[in-house]
């Protein structure tokens, strides 16, 4: 009963998690435009990161495209993605440099 309750859990979350790669990319996106709004991102730094975040979404779309959703494995490799993605935008918006 208990492995049934767990695989319908897995199975509810999978969607939810999937929306929410899609709205963290999405965040990821805006947090670059702000950053060369507000002249915090220069040209290089902001094209650097767009790149990588390119990569990442294909990647993201790789990985649903090659089975019915993103494996356990797959969820944990994109997030420790994301995570450096993020870490990266901060770096550069908060190094000093201007445009």
């Amino acid at each position: 009963m208990s492995k049934t309750l767990v695989a319908l859990l897995v199975t509810l979350s999978l969607p939810s998690f999937a929306a929410g790669v899609d709205r963290r990319a999405n965040h990821l996106q805006q947090r670059i435009n702000q950053g060369v709004a507000s002249g915090s991102l220069n040209g290089r730094e902001a094209n650097r990161l767009e790149r990588q975040e390119l990569h990442l979404r294909r990647e993201i779309a790789r990985d649903r495209a090659d089975g019915p959703g993103l494996t356990g494995r797959e969820r944990a490799k994109i997030e420790r993605q994301e995570n450096r993605l993020s870490r990266r935008v901060y770096t550069q918006k908060h190094d000093g440099q201007v445009r």
